[in-house]
């Protein structure tokens, strides 16, 4: 699962506040009503679901769908990919009735379909349906984010990503480092001193040390790295104000200034980190699984994966999770029908199809952590599991925000490309974030 599906969040405000006044012109039944007449003697019950992805994603679900098929005589399900503007053509779908039975939501918009009610809660039938292959108690807590409200389920985790470092030996070697990151790990030596010693290292030999990635998921894993919180639990923004956030932002900044880290907007155009790792120039990008894929098809790049160095003198702390849910539409005209798909996609053995031969993501559910494991590759494949099984995903205080995440990049943004001061920025993105955040909640 990578992270797609980009759009203007203040245009997804805009078809978003159609929804509910739209919502009774959608195409029938809402959820249990049964309107539609029952299907005639083995006459199939026809569906659809959509998602992004890439040809080979896409090619996989294909496979699945036809699968699946092949299993429920009674039903035909029909996949409708979605590969650009993602979002955008779903909540117009949602708002015009034509949106499909279940499709993936981002953990953007999640949090507004739950509020719009216009998706269904899942709790139900994974509490009572006989025929459901899942329960919540398979899936890991910290992934469920903005798809759970006041303990009820509107979505489910259909695989993960874990933020991990990955590194390119090749380099690490050749800068005279001995110990690789996955040694010191393991000995409980991994943490910023070290390295901050290794992007010295890269950078003395010519090379990019790290390359920073203007996301939520690269700046608050070293925040939790270092044992700080973003939001409160009154969902104010504290990154501003909280000691340990204030001192991961001071290490980014001080590492930038120094050069040992190099921010990916400064980058050439076209020129990102993952094509920089793979030509031998930079020793570290950060990334879930979804780099897999492109890094084993180069023969000649020598690489293996870390979790984010620790500054709290604990081996390993929480990390962020790349998440996507699949939800159903409440107004789906056959809800039985459209959860056990569900329920059969997310399950441990959905998850083993669609992950297994080298895919690239990261199973959410207990029981399916063979497909990580295989071909050992990288070597140490074991730290997805294990950044996985402590991580989170973006919080609801956030994400059910729409433009918050937007300005939190906005303002690391002018940071790094127009040589700001770091107090200043915090001071203005604490003001900023918690104005967006109190107009949401006014409604404005």
């Amino acid at each position: 699962m990578k992270m797609r599906g980009k759009f203007s969040l203040a245009m997804l405000a805009g078809v978003i506040s159609l929804i509910p006044l739209m919502s009774a012109c959608s195409n029938g039944a809402t959820q249990g009503e049964g309107k539609t007449a029952a299907p005639k003697p083995g006459e199939k019950i026809k569906l659809k679901w959509s998602t992004w992805g890439n040809p080979g994603e896409l090619g996989r679900f294909q496979e699945f769908t036809k699968d699946y098929n092949a299993k429920h005589p009674n039903v035909e399900f029909e996949l409708i990919p979605v590969p650009s503007d993602y979002e955008q053509k779903i909540l117009t779908q949602l708002s015009g009735g034509t949106a499909p039975d279940v499709f993936y939501s981002g953990d953007s918009t999640i949090v507004k379909l739950i509020e719009n009610q216009t998706i269904a809660e899942l709790t139900p039938y994974m509490d009572k349906s006989a025929d459901s292959k899942i329960k919540e108690s398979d899936f890991f807590k910290g992934l469920w984010g903005a798809a759970k409200k006041n303990d009820k389920v509107y979505g489910v985790p259909v695989d993960c990503n874990p933020f991990i470092l990955w590194y390119n030996k090749k380099l690490l070697k050749d800068a005279g480092i001995a110990d690789m990151p996955a040694d010191l790990y393991e000995k409980g030596q991994w943490n910023w001193n070290s390295f901050k010693s290794m992007l010295e290292k890269l950078r003395a030999n010519g090379k990019h040390g790290f390359v920073l990635d203007n996301d939520w998921g690269r700046y608050y894993s070293f925040v939790s790295s270092n044992g700080g919180t973003m939001y409160n639990d009154k969902g104010e923004f504290v990154g501003d104000k909280d000691a340990k956030a204030q001192e991961a932002f001071k290490f980014l900044y001080d590492n930038v200034q120094s050069k040992n880290i190099t921010f990916a907007g400064t980058l050439p155009k076209g020129q990102g980190g993952d094509a920089m790792f793979m030509s031998n120039q930079v020793g570290f990008v950060s990334a879930g699984r979804w780099y897999l894929p492109i890094f084993k098809q180069n023969k000649d790049l020598q690489f293996d994966i870390v979790p984010y160095p620790t500054n709290t003198g604990k081996k390993i702390e929480p990390a962020g999770v790349a998440t996507a849910y699949m939800v159903m539409n409440k107004n789906t005209k056959h809800a039985k029908e459209a959860y056990q798909f569900i329920s059969e996609f997310v399950s441990k053995e959905g998850q083993v199809f669609r992950l297994q031969g080298g895919g690239n993501a990261v199973p959410s559910v207990e029981g399916a952590d063979q497909v990580v494991m295989e071909g050992n590759l990288p070597e140490h494949a074991k730290y997805f599991l294990d950044a996985r099984n402590i991580g989170y995903a973006l919080t609801p205080h956030e994400a059910g925000v729409p433009g918050l995440s937007q300005v939190i990049k906005d303002e690391m943004e002018a940071l790094w490309l127009k040589d700001g001061k770091l107090d200043e920025t915090m001071k203005n993105l604490g003001v900023k974030a918690n104005q967006k955040i109190a107009d949401f909640k006014a409604g404005k």
